[in-house]
C-alpha cells in the first residue's frame, strides 16, 4: 500500500498519541507499505515552531531524520506535476499545505492519512 501522511498523522504517530487510532498506526508502522511524508509538511512544521504554534519534544533537526529513518517514512518532494494538480484543484481547502498534500496524493495515486474532513472532498483515498 502506497501511504501519503497528513502533518498531523506523522505528528501523532511519532508521538505515540491516542488521537490516531490504532488501526492506522498499524498501517504506518507496517514496513510492507511505503509511507511517505511530503517535504511540505516537514516545512510546516517549521513553520509551525518558529511561531510557537508547535512544540515537540526535542529539536526537529534531531527528532526527524531519526524518526524517518526508523520508521522508513520517505520525504515526497514537489514535483511539476504536483504544481500541475494543484492549480487545477477546487478551493475546498484553502490551506496551501493541505493542498499541496491532496495534490501529491492524487498526482502519485496515494493513499492519504488525514484525520481532515474537507480531504473527502476531493477525488483521494482517504484513510483514517
Amino acid at each position: 500500500m502506497d501511504l501519503l501522511l497528513d502533518t498531523h498523522s506523522l505528528l501523532w504517530f511519532i508521538a505515540g498519541d491516542d488521537k490516531l487510532n490504532k488501526p492506522t498506526r498499524q498501517l504506518i508502522a507496517n514496513l510492507n507499505n511505503r509511507t511517505q511524508i511530503s517535504v511540505v509538511s516537514l516545512w510546516e512544521m517549521t513553520i509551525k515552531i518558529g511561531t510557537g504554534k508547535l512544540t515537540l519534544a526535542r529539536p526537529f533537526e534531531e527528532l526527524f531524520p531519526k524518526q524517518l529513518i526508523l520508521n522508513e517514512i520517505e520525504i515526497l518532494p514537489i514535483k511539476l506535476e504536483h504544481i500541475s494538480v494543484l492549480a487545477q484543484l477546487p478551493l475546498y481547502h484553502r490551506d496551501p499545505f493541505d493542498r499541496m498534500i491532496i495534490a501529491q496524493t492524487i498526482a502519485e495515486n496515494l493513499q492519504v492519512i488525514s484525520k481532515d474532513k474537507i480531504f473527502q472532498k476531493y477525488p483521494v483515498k482517504v484513510i483514517w
